[in-house]
This record gives structure tokens, C-alpha cells and sequence, in this order.
């Protein structure tokens, strides 16, 4: 894997991608997707009518790797963030079902096809600022929630380095780790 880099002249981030590592991102981004349960290609709302709805749920998300991705506002205040979760839960889950939906899009618009059979195959991205804070966003979506189904805790790097070759963990932390690499490159090239 390449990470990205700035490009001097026109000021975007690229980087090279394996067709199996925009496939894999691709893939990661679909599932962010299907467990927000938000679909990006739904018709637009009326704004009026969309500021106007508060029928937004009011109970954090059962699913620990959501009520992550969805945290409360108020923890020691119930009431306060059932209320706040009503106004803001269903733009969050919009904002997050696009960011996600906008990686998969800039991957095929690169020229990863629908379904991926050449093993050869290289895609360049390129990302204008923009962008580049669309992925941000979406690559600490998928970490996140991959993170909270591994259960991977602040601090806890000796015993993921110590997990054994057969552990079934290991290559989903394998993927975290990749991850937390590729978003790194990006922060960087981002702020250079």
C-alpha cells in the first residue's frame, strides 16, 4: 500500500491502491452503510419538511459498534440525549450513509470495476480537499466500528501483538491496523 501524498501543483491527495485494497475499502464502506441502515441513494427530503421532522429515535442503538458510530450527547442525562438524539440521530446517520457512499464512488470513478476479477489491477485516487475530509471521516467510521466489534481498547497494543498466528481476530486487526495507516497517511497529507 502506498499512502497518500500531496501533490504540489494542484494541491490534491493521491495515492495508488491495489484493485484487492479499494476492493477491501469498498466492501468495509458497503457494511458501514447496511449498519447504519441509511440508504444515500434515497430521494432527497423537502428541507423544510426534513427540519421540521422530529421523529428521530430517542434510544442509543442496542448494537455497540452503531451506538459508537452514534453516540449519546448527554451520558449523564437521559432525557437530555433522547432529545438531542430525536433532533440530530437522523442527519448523522444521513451525513455518515453519504461520506461512506462518497468513498465507494471516487474508488469505482478510479476504475475499480463492479466486481473485481483482475488481480493485477491498480487504481490511482486522487482527492481534492474536500474529499479528502469526506474520506477522513469515513476511514474514522469504519475504524471505529471495526474497532468496537474487536473490542480494541486505548492502550491495549501488547496484547494484540501478542495473539497468536491461528487467533480468528487476527486478520480483521490486521485490516484495523491497515486502516489506521491509510487514515494516517491521509491526516498528513492533508496538513502538509
Amino acid at each position: 500500500m502506498h499512502g497518500f501524498e500531496r501533490h504540489r501543483r494542484s494541491g490534491r491527495v493521491i495515492t495508488t491502491m491495489t484493485g484487492w485494497e479499494a476492493d477491501l475499502l469498498r466492501s468495509l464502506h458497503r457494511q458501514v452503510i447496511e449498519l447504519i441502515g441509511h440508504d444515500p441513494a434515497a430521494p432527497e427530503r423537502d428541507p423544510l419538511e426534513a427540519l421540521l421532522d422530529f421523529d428521530g429515535p430517542t434510544e442509543e442503538p442496542d448494537d455497540p459498534a452503531l451506538a459508537r458510530l452514534l453516540p449519546s450527547a448527554h451520558r449523564s442525562d437521559p432525557e437530555a440525549a433522547a432529545e438531542f438524539r430525536r433532533y440530530t440521530e437522523p442527519a448523522l446517520r444521513d451525513s455518515k450513509a453519504r461520506a461512506a457512499a462518497d468513498v465507494i464512488e471516487t474508488l469505482e470513478a478510479a476504475g475499480l470495476p463492479p466486481l473485481l476479477t483482475d488481480d493485477d489491477l491498480v487504481i490511482d485516487v486522487e482527492l481534492d480537499p474536500a474529499q479528502a475530509q469526506v474520506w477522513l471521516r469515513a476511514l474514522n467510521d469504519v475504524r471505529l466500528a471495526l474497532g468496537t466489534r474487536l473490542g480494541i481498547e486505548q492502550d491495549d497494543d501488547d496484547l494484540w501483538d501478542a495473539l497468536p498466528d491461528d487467533d480468528p481476530r487476527l486478520p480483521a486487526y490486521d485490516v484495523y491496523q491497515w486502516l489506521s495507516v491509510l487514515q494516517g497517511s491521509l491526516v498528513d497529507a492533508v496538513m502538509s
